[in-house]
This record gives structure tokens, sequence and C-alpha cells, in this order.
């Protein structure tokens, strides 16, 4: 709990807000989260929460019954009395364009401008691009005294999927503030999780601040896309990148995190971040030549994944059916932004094949961006009369599915494991043909006879496409 109750307004009620009001609440304060989505706030008044993030639901619903969280789609109400405001709306990517969308960010402060009281600190939660901070001072700076508001940036480090413990124990705290008074605050916010668990605080100025976040994705998206590249290698050389990686991982000076060859990254901050880092570079003539490649290389992956899931058929999938297991950027979250699985199936469903899809909680919204796609409930429902399983996601309910069973479902007895996510020995011990990232494929036979079936229909599909054609010259 914290030593003083303060009043706090989070101004947006997306991932980053919800998690950091609710989170805030449970240390003591007392928390007003605002948002304009009237449903969504009436929603979340009766313990409905618009995203699926574990552990957040309880959370929400323990701190509003005890009082010290509330939801409004009134400004004024939620800022009135508030010694910190945090900003938390939305930064997505422009548009047909790499930078971040900022309107949010700078409508708020316009609103925020003429209603928040002397000495509020106006915290920027929200991912932004360096300088943010320096505009949203000029906005509020056009309507009130100079020394009546700080302005500070306090960027969120959450993963999706353990968003509520990455907040309540994280690996440091980041302030950048320009003003005593504003570095006073945070800290005073902060203390008491500092004092026990001895979290690392940094206070640097507001435009370092916003800096480190974009570096830190940058880094941790180029750490994935280099495995994933090592993955590639590892495939031709007869390698295997689940060793690689732990040989590598067990260097402190490297680390096993996000050592885990995939499909590509995806979800709402590494795509974003790193694009909205490279406009940023550019904007001051400089050249990142690293996260440059590493967008492209992700790119280019998901692009890939399709056609390593037609190699399994000698390259033609037209006509197969194809279950997809696990739709969502990661496990445990519902987020279908910028997941692989929708480059993915878009590009298999252009060579022909029809597909089938399984999520846990991700459906609702993979129905939003996806086409033409049968959606399951079950993984076995899913993967019947199939002529491949795909794993996109590694889901536990995915990680635990029982190959015996898998295989007794699908047509054609292929698995093709883009996430490493099941035991690769024990599946071809039970007769499957599978293909996994960065070890080499089966070399059983079974792929051959897969073909040579799939060449067969193909043989029958001509033969009979001549047979009606010489019936139609003979009318």
């Amino acid at each position: 709990m914290a030593r003083t109750q303060m009043k706090i307004a989070v101004i947006g009620t997306g991932y980053v807000g919800l998690v950091s009001g609710t989170c805030f609440a449970e240390w003591g304060n007392n928390v007003v989260c605002m948002d304009k989505n009237a449903q969504k706030i009436a929603g979340l008044r009766q313990g409905r929460m618009p995203i699926y993030e574990p552990g957040l639901d309880d959370l929400v619903k323990r701190n509003y019954a005890a009082g010290r969280l509330d939801f409004t789609c009134d400004l004024a109400e939620a800022v009135k009395g508030a010694a910190i405001v945090f900003i938390a709306v939305g930064t997505p990517t422009r548009a047909g364009h790499e930078d971040a969308d900022l309107s949010f960010v700078y409508m708020a402060a316009r609103e925020l401008a003429s209603l928040i009281a002397d000495d509020t600190v106006v915290v920027v939660k929200s991912t932004v691009p360096v300088g943010t901070g320096d505009v949203v001072q000029r906005i509020i700076g056009s309507v009130r005294k100079a020394d009546t508001f700080s302005i500070a940036s306090n960027p969120e480090f959450l993963r999706e999927g353990v968003a509520v413990s990455d907040f309540l124990a994280p690996d440091r705290v980041v302030i950048g503030v320009e003003d005593e008074r504003a570095g006073k605050r945070l800290i005073e916010l902060y203390e008491s999780m500092v004092t026990l668990q001895n979290t690392p605080v940094i206070i640097t100025m507001r435009r370092t601040a916003e800096l480190i976040k974009y570096a830190a994705n940058a880094f941790l998206a180029t750490k994935i896309t280099f495995i994933n590249e090592l993955a590639d290698l590892c495939e031709q050389v007869g390698s295997n990148v689940s060793d690689l990686a732990l040989g590598m991982g067990l260097d402190k000076r490297i680390g096993a995190s996000f050592l885990t060859a995939g499909p590509g990254y995806g979800g709402s901050c590494f795509p974003k971040d790193t694009l909205a880092l490279l406009r940023t570079a550019e904007d001051y003539g400089v050249t990142l030549g690293i996260v440059e490649e590493t967008v492209a290389a992700n790119d280019a992956r998901k692009r890939r994944m399709a056609l390593k899931v037609a190699e399994a058929f000698g390259g033609d999938i037209d006509g197969l059916t194809i279950a997809v297991l696990g739709l969502t950027f990661k496990p445990d979250t519902d987020d279908m932004r910028d997941a692989p699985s929708v480059p993915l199936i878009e590009a298999l469903q252009r060579m022909g094949g029809r597909i089938r899809a399984y999520d846990p909680v991700g459906i609702e919204n993979a129905a939003k961006v996806l086409d033409g796609v049968d959606f399951f409930e079950d993984p076995y429902e899913c993967a019947w009369n199939a002529d491949a399983a795909v794993i996109v996601t590694e889901w536990e309910t995915i990680k635990k599915i029982d190959l015996v069973q898998l295989k007794h479902h699908l047509r054609q007895p292929v698995l093709i494991d883009l996430r490493n996510a099941l035991d690769a020995d024990a599946a071809e011990e039970l007769g499957f043909h599978i293909s996994a990232v960065g070890r080499p494929a089966s070399t059983d036979g079974s792929l051959q006879e897969i073909v040579k079936r799939r060449d067969r229909r193909q043989a029958v599909k001509t033969e009979t496409v001549e047979l009606v054609s010489i019936a139609m010259r003979g009318k």
C-alpha cells in the first residue's frame, strides 16, 4: 500500500490505462479512469472487461467494490482534486504512414488544460516519440501559467498476458522530469513498491524517458529477428535452433529471453514502436540500419511461413484444408494486432488453401480481420478432416494437445509447428510428418508419400478437365 493515498486520474481505459489505473488502486490510491466510450465505462462498472488479461478482472472488481477505483466519461469529474493525471490513450501508427498518431494525446492535453488544478502533475504514460512531452507542455501552457503544472514521462513496460504482475513487480521504473515537483510526486507514488521490492528507479530527462521505451522494444524486436534468421540457417545445415538458443542464452551477457524462434513478432508494441523509432531517427537525420533490417526481416518472415506450410506438400496446397491452431500474436491475450497468423492465413488462401482456425479467446477479434475462415472453439474439431495442422500460437491448450487424437482427426498426418511448441520426436514416432522451425524436416518417407498423393489428385483433376473439354468440343 502507498503510504499516502493520492487521487489519481487516468485518461484512457485501453490496455495501458486500465492495467495502470487498476494497479494504482491496488496500492491504496483513489483512482478514476476516464474514457469517452460510454459503453466501455458502463461495462467496467458492471465488471465486464474490454480486454482479455489474466488476473485483471478480479483486480478491477475488488478495487471497484472497495471504492478505490471508479470509471467515468466525465473528464472534469475524473481530474477534480487529482494530484497526478496520467495520459494513457492510444498512439497507433498513422494510416499510410510510419509515425505514431499523437492526435489522442494532444486532444487529451487540450481538454485537460482548463480542468486541472494548480500544482497538478500531468504524466504521459502512452508510448510516444521523443519530444511529445514538450508539445504537451506547450499545449497546456497556452492556457495556464507554466509554474502551475508539470509534465512528466513515465513509460510502461507491460507484456500482454502478464501485465498485472509486470506492473506490480516491475524490472524498473523510469521517470522523466524537468522539474523537482514532478519528480517528488512520482517518487512518492512509487515509494511503497520501491521500498518493498527494492525496484530500481531511473530518474532522467523527459526526452530520455520517452526514448527508453522505444529503444527497449526495438532491441527486443531485433533479438527475436536474430534468432529467427538463425533458425533458417539451422534448417539448412541440419542443426536445432532450440539447442542453439539455449547455448546462447546461458551466456549472461545475452540472456535467454526473446530467443525463441517463431513466425515473427507482432502485437501492439514492437511493430508500431520500431516504425516510430525509425521515423524519429529520420526526422533527426540519423540512420538506424539495424532497426531498419529488423523491420524488413520480420515482415518477410511472416510471408515466408506460408511457404513453409506449402513446402510440406511439395509447394502446392491448392484445394487442401489447413487447420490453423492459435491466432493471437501471443498466448494469454485476445490481441490480433499484427498477429503473424493474419498474413500467414491470407497467403495460404491466395495459394488455394481452405482455412479452419482455432483460438481459445481470440476468435471474436480474429473474425474482424480475417475473411473466408471457418472458426472453431475446439482444436480437434478444427483439425477434423484437414490435410495439415499448423501451430501458430503456443497456448497451453495447444502445447498440451493429444497428438494421438490430433492425428486421428486429420486427413493427413502433417504437422507444421511454427512455435516449436510440441514434442517433435513424439510426433514423428506417431507417424506425423512434422516440419518445425529451426530443425530439419522429417525424413522418414512420409513426406514423399504425401506429395505422391497430392500429385495423384492433381493428375485426376487435370484428366477430368481434359475430358470435359473434349466433351464440350464435341457438342
